[in-house]
């Protein structure tokens, strides 16, 4: 896909006649920390633990939906039971035990200089996450001073979590702007398929498992191999999407 064919397209299925971009939604787990790998050990040691099979890849697949969400889903598929919202936030808190006790997650390579290209570029940082995890959220302010904004989007804003679009309608929202003033990045189909319903010109980057054609094929307009082939791209990226 090249940049002309991708910002084409996008001004074709949005209606849209221009972008000005100005805000960066961005997701957490695999774009600014390479946090699935550890992410889909602790859920698959909490399902087996409650006699429900699983593998690591359907984990990989659910990445975006709220943590509640996927424990609902999973009990309700893999042990017939259904879990009330007490017992799915009890369940979350075991599983973000056994994902502490795998250790913080390292910042993914690339992702400073992205965020610094978009600081530089005069481009709002905003995360949207389908995160409830305090260690998570209470670390991007530490790893990345002054690089994220004060408004943020986490698991805990949000009724229905990606790939439902109100993540991203949210931190529309929140940020005071309209889907052709937004670009989302984004690491999984579900978190792609979100931007997408959203309207915003939405990036996918492939660091973990998922294969570049299903980032397509959940709507992603264009796609990167890594974070910091991204943040090589990006000063052309964003020209290009101002018309500059």
């Amino acid at each position: 896909m090249t940049l002309e064919n991708a910002i084409a397209g996008y001004l074709k299925y949005t209606g849209h006649k221009t972008l000005d971009i100005q805000v960066a939604l961005i997701d957490c787990d695999g774009v600014l920390y390479d946090s699935m790998k550890n992410h889909t050990l602790a859920w698959v040691k909490l399902m087996k633990k409650n006699g429900i099979k699983c593998t690591r890849d359907e984990f990989y697949a659910l990445e975006g939906m709220t943590g509640s969400e996927i424990i609902k889903m999973k009990f309700k598929t893999g042990a017939s039971k259904n879990i009330t919202d007490d017992e799915a936030r009890a369940l979350y808190g075991v599983k973000t035990r056994y994902f502490q006790e795998l250790g913080g997650a390292p910042v993914m390579p690339g992702a400073q200089r992205v965020l610094e290209v978009l600081r530089d570029a005069g481009i709002e940082r905003v995360l949207v996450t389908g995160s409830q995890q305090p260690t998570i959220l209470q670390r991007v302010d530490e790893d990345f001073p002054g690089l994220l904004g004060e408004v943020k989007v986490t698991g805990h804003d949000v009724k229905r979590g990606k790939p439902n679009p109100e993540p991203y309608l949210k931190g529309m929202q929140k940020s005071g702007r309209q889907s052709n003033q937004c670009i989302v990045i984004e690491n999984a189909p579900l978190g792609v398929q979100a931007g997408h319903a959203a309207g915003c010109f939405t990036i996918g980057v492939t660091t973990g498992p998922i294969p570049e054609k299903d980032m397509y094929k959940a709507g992603a307009d264009i796609v990167y191999k890594s974070m910091d082939e991204l943040a090589d791209a990006l000063p052309a990226l964003l020209a290009a999407l101002n018309g500059k």
